[in-house]
C-alpha cells in the first residue's frame, strides 16, 4: 500500500470528530452537525474549485456523519469525482463513500462503473484491488452485469499480481452469491480450478472459497478439482510447521486452507481413481494421528486450529461412509472429547457421533461410549450439550440397549430442562414402540411417560399407544390392569384419564373378574376424574360410559342416572349435551343386540407410519432424525407400527405404510383421501401423495394422469442419473394443483394461483428417501422467444434436502404478451454421490391468464360475426374415444378459465364460453364454441379472437379435457 503523505492527516476532520465527542447533549451534537453540513454544502456549491485534498476531507466528514445515523443527501458526485484521482488516499475515500452510501439504483452507477472499468484496466494493482473491493461491497446486479465477464479474465491472467488475484476471487464469489445466473465460468473453469496449484497460498485460500461455492451448484464442471485438492491437502498435511512459515498458525500449517480443502471434498463422492483415493485416505489418517500427538503449544489458538482440521476431516470421513477403519478411528477420537474440559468440544463430539451412529461401520463403536453419554445427560450444566447427549442416545439405540436407554431418558425427564422435554417425550415414545419385544414393557413405558411429563405428551403419543393396544390381543388385559392402577393415584394427569377411559371402555371386561376392579369400581374411578377434566376429555369419558353399558349391563342404571342429571343434558357445551342426550336415549330404547352391534369393540387400526415420528421430525426440523431412524430400522429389522413379525415381507410393509397418509405430509393443506388404485409408496418413503386433485400415481418415474411429463424414459443401470429429461404434456391445463412429477427418489407437487396477468406458483420438492439430497439446485428458464413473452422470478431453495423432508419454492409469473411455449424447470442434486438431473416443463399455459366474461346471447353472436377474418378464427374437429359426460365437460371448460355461458347457443347440446386473456401489453377477448356430435363421437371447436395472435392454440387445450382421448 502506498505510503501516506504528511498532508493526509486531515486536521479539519480530526477537529470535527473531537467537537462531536465533546458535545454534552444530543441537541448540541445535531447543532454541530448541521453547522458542518451547511459549511460542506457551501464549499461544494462555491465558485472556487476544490482540490483533491479538500474534497477528500469533506467527503470523509459526510461519511462520518452518516455513520452517526444522519441522512446524507448530497456529496455523492464529489465522491465519484475522487475515483478519477491518481492519489491512493483520495481514490480510497471515494470508493469507501460509494461502498457505504451509494444505492444500487442510483443514477450515478453508470459513472461509477466507468471509473471502476478504468481502474481495472489500469494494471495498477492497488487501484485494481480498490475497484474489486468496491464491486464486492456493493454487489448489485448492475455491477454483476457490467463486470461478471471481466473479473474471471483478471483472475486467471498470468500477469495479474497475487494480491489482485485474491481480491478477484473473493469479488467473483460475492457476485456469484448475489447473481448466480450472471456469473458464467464457461471457458475459465479449468483455469480457475488450476488456481489450486498456485504458488501463493493466499491465492489458493481465496480461490478455494470460490471453487467450493461453484462446485455446490455445478459439481460436474468442477470435478477435476478433487485430485488437485487432494494433492494440495497432502502437501500441507505432510509438511512441518516450519515449511509454511508465512501460513503457520501456532504450529499448525495453513489451518484455514486445510479446512476449506476438506470442505470442498465433501461436495463430491469418494474419488474413483485408486491413487487419489489412497492419497486422501493417507491424509485423513495423518490428521487423526496428529490429533493424538502431544500439543506443541499450551495456547488455546493452537488447539482450536488443530481441532478445526480434525473435525472437518471427521466430517469428510462421515460423508464418504466407505472406510470402516477411518470411521472407527474417528469414533474413538470423538470419544476422547466426550470428557474434555472444553464445553464446545464436548458439544461438537456429541453432534458428530450422532451422525456416526447411523453408519453400519461405526454404530457398534459408538455404542461403547453409552455410559459416558448417559453421564453427560445427567451432569452437564449446559442444556445444549444435554440435548445433544439425548440425541446421541436416541441415535445409538437398538434392541440390545433399548431398555437401558429408555430407562435413563425417563429418569432424566423428571429433572430435564423444560425447553427439551417435549422432544425427549417424543423420542422415548418412538424408541419404546420401535424396539418393544414385550409390549407390556411398552405400555408401562408410555404410562410412566404420561405420569412424569404429562403436560408434554402430545396427542400423537397417547393416540399411538391406544392403536397398538387395540391391534395386539396379547397386551389388552395387561394394559387395562395397568391403566386401572395408574388411575388410582390422587393426582392423575388428564392424558392418563384419556388413555384410561379409552382402554377401560374397550377392554375393562378383561379385568372385571377381580373384585378390586369390578365394573362399578371401574366406573366410579373414571367418574371421579370427570369434573376435573376439559370438555374433550369429558366427551371421551361419556363415550366410555355408554361402552360400559354394553360391557356391563349391571351398570346401566347408575350410568343412566349420570347421563340424566342436569349437568349433562343441560350442559352449556353443545357437544357434551348432545352426547349425553343421545347416549341416554340409545341406552333406553335400543335392544341388547342393537346396543352390542352399535357399541362393538373397535376394529384393529390399519398399520401405518408412526405419527409420533412425524411429530418429532416437525419438532426438530426437516430430516433431523430420519436418516438415523431409518438406518437403525433397516439394521435391526424394527418397525414403527407395533404390529407384524420382524421378518415381514418388504412388499407387505410398503403396502401397510402406504395405507394411511403421514400426518406430517400434508404441507399444502389440500389433502383428500387417497385415490383408489394409488401406487403404494416404497418401504422407506416418508412421503405420500398429498395433493387433493391428484389422481392415481404411476409406480414408474412418469406421472401419467396428473403429471406434466409422459412417456419418460427409464434410466439404464449404468446411467449416472436416475432422473432423465421427459417430454412435456398438457395435463394441468384445467387445474392448478397436483403432482407434477414423481419417481422413486423425488416427488414434485405444484399449487398455483393466477389473477389477471400475474401468477404465483408454489413448487414442493419432497425427498422420498431416507438419505440427504446434497447440492440441490433448481433453475427456471424461458427458452427462445419466451424470454420476452413471460417473466418468471424465482426464489432460491435450500441446497440440502434432508431425508423425508419437503421444501418449498415460490415462482412469480408475469404474462407480458401471448406465448405458446412453457418455461423449463431444471433440477440437479446429488443422491448417494451420484448426480441426478431432471428437466421438465412447468404447466404455465396461456389460458391461465383468462378472465371469465359474462355475455348475453345477442352480444355473443354479434361479436362472433364481427370476428370473421381468417386470422381471427381457429377450428378443430376431434374424436372422443370415450362417452361424453356433460358434467365432466362443463367442469373442464370452467377449469380452462373461461365463463361457461348458459342459454346462449340455440342448440342446447353446444357449449359456449367467453373470456379475456390478460397480458401486460394488451387484453385479448376470446369466444369459444364446442359442438358435440354424440352419434359420431366427434366434437367441433371454433374459437375466434379479437386480434390475430397465437391464441389459435386454445382449441388444442380441449384435446386434454378428460375423459377424451383425441386424435387430431
Amino acid at each position: 500500500m502506498p505510503a501516506v503523505s504528511k498532508g493526509d492527516g486531515m486536521r479539519g476532520l480530526a477537529v470535527f470528530i473531537s467537537d462531536i465527542r465533546n458535545c454534552k447533549s444530543k441537541e448540541a451534537e445535531i447543532k454541530r452537525i448541521n453547522k458542518e453540513l451547511a459549511n460542506i454544502r457551501s464549499k461544494f456549491k462555491g465558485d472556487k474549485a476544490l482540490d483533491g485534498y479538500s474534497k477528500k476531507k469533506y467527503v470523509c466528514k459526510l461519511l462520518f456523519i452518516f455513520l452517526l445515523g444522519h441522512d446524507i443527501d448530497f456529496g455523492h458526485m464529489e465522491a465519484v469525482n475522487l475515483l478519477s484521482s491518481n492519489k491512493y488516499t483520495e481514490k480510497q475515500i471515494g470508493y469507501l463513500f460509494i461502498s457505504v452510501l451509494v444505492n444500487s439504483n442510483s443514477e450515478l452507477i453508470r459513472l461509477i462503473n466507468n471509473a471502476i472499468k478504468n481502474d481495472l484496466s489500469s494494471r495498477n494493482p492497488t487501484f485494481m484491488c480498490l475497484a474489486l473491493h468496491c464491486i464486492a461491497n456493493v454487489g448489485s446486479r448492475e455491477m454483476a452485469e457490467a463486470f461478471a465477464s471481466e473479473i474471471p479474465r483478471i483472475l486467471v491472467a498470468g500477469d495479474t499480481m497475487d494480491s489482485v488475484k485474491q481480491s478477484a476471487a473473493l469479488c467473483l464469489l460475492r457476485l456469484y452469491k448475489t447473481s448466480p445466473d450472471l456469473v458464467l465460468m464457461g471457458e475459465w473453469t479449468s483455469r480457475v480450478v488450476h488456481l489450486l496449484n498456485d504458488q501463493h497460498m493466499g491465492v489458493v485460500t481465496a480461490a478455494i472459497s470460490l471453487i467450493t461455492c461453484l462446485s455446490q451448484k455445478n459439481p460436474d464442471e468442477f470435478k477435476t478439482c478433487v485430485s488437485l485438492a487432494v494433492s494440495r491437502l497432502s502437501r500441507i498435511v505432510s509438511s512441518a510447521s516450519t515449511d509454511l512459515q508465512d501460513y503457520t498458525y501456532y504450529f499448525v500449517p495453513a489451518p484455514w486452507l486445510s479446512c476449506k480443502l476438506l470442505r470442498l471434498l465433501q461436495c463430491y463422492p469418494p474419488p474413483e481413481d485408486g491413487a487419489v483415493k489412497g492419497r486422501l485416505v493417507e491424509c485423513l489418517e495423518t490428521i487423526l494421528n496428529k490429533a493424538q500427538e502431544p500439543p506443541k503449544s499450551k495456547k488455546v489458538q493452537h488447539s482450536n486450529a488443530k481441532n478445526a482440521i480434525l473435525f472437518e476431516a471427521i466430517s469428510l470421513i462421515i460423508h464418504y461412509d466407505s472406510e470402516p477403519n477411518l470411521l472407527v478411528r474417528a469414533c474413538n477420537q470423538l470419544g476422547q472429547f466426550l470428557q474434555h474440559r472444553e464445553t464446545n468440544l464436548r458439544y461438537l463430539a456429541l453432534e458428530s457421533m450422532c451422525t456416526l451412529a447411523s453408519s453400519e461401520f461405526s454404530h457398534e463403536a459408538v455404542k461403547t461410549h453409552i455410559e459416558t453419554v448417559i453421564n453427560a445427560l445427567k451432569t452437564e450444566r449446559d442444556v445444549s450439550v444435554r440435548q445433544r447427549a439425548a440425541d446421541l442416545l436416541y441415535a445409538m439405540c437398538d434392541r440390545s440397549n433399548a431398555k437401558q436407554i429408555v430407562a435413563e431418558m425417563l429418569s432424566y425427564l423428571e429433572t430435564a430442562d423444560y425447553s427439551i422435554r417435549e422432544e425427549m417425550v417424543l423420542k422415548v415414545a418412538i424408541l419404546a414402540e420401535k424396539y418393544a419385544v414385550d409390549y407390556s414393557w411398552y405400555v408401562d413405558t408410555i404410562l410412566n411417560l404420561i405420569r412424569i411429563a404429562g403436560d408434554y405428551v402430545s396427542e400423537e403419543v397417547w393416540y399411538r399407544v391406544i392403536q397398538i393396544v387395540i391391534n395386539r390381543d396379547d397386551v389388552q388385559g395387561y394394559a387395562a390392569k395397568t391403566v386401572f392402577e395408574a388411575l388410582q393415584a390422587p393426582a392423575c394427569h388428564e392424558n392418563m384419564v384419556k388413555v384410561g377411559g379409552y382402554i377401560l371402555g374397550e377392554f375393562g371386561n378383561l379385568i372385571a373378574g377381580d373384585p378390586r376392579s369390578s365394573p362399578l369400581v371401574q366406573f366410579n374411578l373414571l367418574h371421579s376424574k370427570f369434573h376435573l377434566c376439559s370438555v374433550p376429555t369429558r366427551a371421551l369419558l361419556l363415550s366410555a360410559y355408554i361402552k360400559f353399558i354394553n360391557l356391563f349391563p349391571e351398570t346401566k342404571a347408575t350410568i343412566q342416572e349420570v347421563l340424566r342429571c342436569d349437568s349433562q343434558i343441560r350442559n352449556s357445551d353443545v357437544e357434551l349435551q348432545q352426547r349425553a342426550v343421545e347416549y341416554l336415549k340409545l341406552s333406553s330404547i335400543a335392544s341388547t343386540d342393537v346396543l352390542a352391534t352399535v357399541l362393538e369393540e373397535m376394529p384393529p387400526f390399519p398399520e401405518r407410519e408412526s405419527s409420533i415420528l412425524a411429530k418429532l421430525k416437525k419438532k426438530k426440523g426437516p430430516g433431523a432424525v430420519s436418516v438415523t431412524e431409518l438406518e437403525d430400522s433397516k439394521r435391526e429389522g424394527g418397525e414403527l407400527n407395533g404390529g407384524g413379525d420382524r421378518g415381514q415381507d418388504t412388499a407387505t410393509m410398503a403396502a401397510s405404510n402406504a395405507s394411511t397418509p403421514s400426518p406430517s405430509a400434508d404441507l399444502l393443506g389440500i389433502r383428500s383421501t387417497a385415490p383408489l388404485g394409488a401406487a403404494p409408496a416404497s418401504a422407506g418413503s416418508l412421503l405420500v401423495d398429498v395433493f387433493s386433485e391428484a389422481g392415481p400415481t404411476a409406480p414408474s418415474a412418469a406421472v401419467n394422469d396428473d403429471g406434466f411429463l409422459r412417456d419418460l424414459e427409464q434410466p439404464t443401470e449404468t446411467s449416472d442419473s436416475l432422473l432423465v429429461e421427459g417430454s412435456g404434456d398438457l395435463e394441468f391445463v384445467c387445474k392448478n394443483n397436483g403432482v407434477l412429477f414423481e419417481n422413486q427418489l423425488l416427488q414434485i407437487g405444484i399449487k398455483s394461483e393466477y389473477r389477471q396477468n400475474l401468477g404465483r406458483m408454489y413448487l414442493f420438492y419432497g425427498n422420498k428417501t431416507s438419505v440427504q439430497f446434497a447440492s440441490f439446485t433448481t433453475t427456471v428458464s424461458c427458452p427462445g422467444e419466451l424470454q420476452s413473452q413471460l417473466n418468471v422470478q424465482t426464489k432460491p431453495v435450500e441446497p440440502l434436502v434432508e431425508g423425508g423432508a419437503q421444501i418449498q419454492q415460490v415462482l412469480n409469473i408475469e404474462c407480458l404478451t401471448d406465448f405458446s411455449d412453457a418455461p423449463l424447470l431444471n433440477i440437479k442434486f446429488r443422491y448417494g454421490g451420484a448426480l441426478q438431473n431432471l428437466t421438465l416443463k412447468l404447466p404455465v399455459t396461456i389460458n391461465k391468464f383468462f378472465q371469465p366474461t359474462e355475455m348475453t346471447s345477442h352480444d355473443f353472436f354479434q361479436r362472433w360475426k364481427q370476428l370473421s377474418q381468417p386470422q381471427q378464427e381457429a377450428q378443430k374437429i376431434f374424436k372422443a374415444n370415450n362417452s361424453m359426460d356433460t358434467e365432466v365437460l362443463k367442469a373442464k371448460l370452467l377449469g380452462l378459465g373461461t365463463a361457461l355461458l348458459d342459454n346462449v347457443d340455440p342448440n342446447p347440446e353446444n357449449y359456449v364460453c367467453a373470456g379475456v386473456i390478460q397480458t401486460k401489453s394488451q387484453q385479448v377477448g376470446c369466444l369459444l364454441r364446442l359442438e358435440p356430435n354424440a352419434q359420431a363421437q366427434v366434437q367441433h371447436t371454433d374459437s375466434p379472437e379479437r386480434v390475430s395472435h397465437n391464441y389459435s392454440s386454445i382449441p388444442n387445450f380441449l384435446h386434454y379435457l378428460s375423459p377424451y382421448s383425441v386424435n387430431i
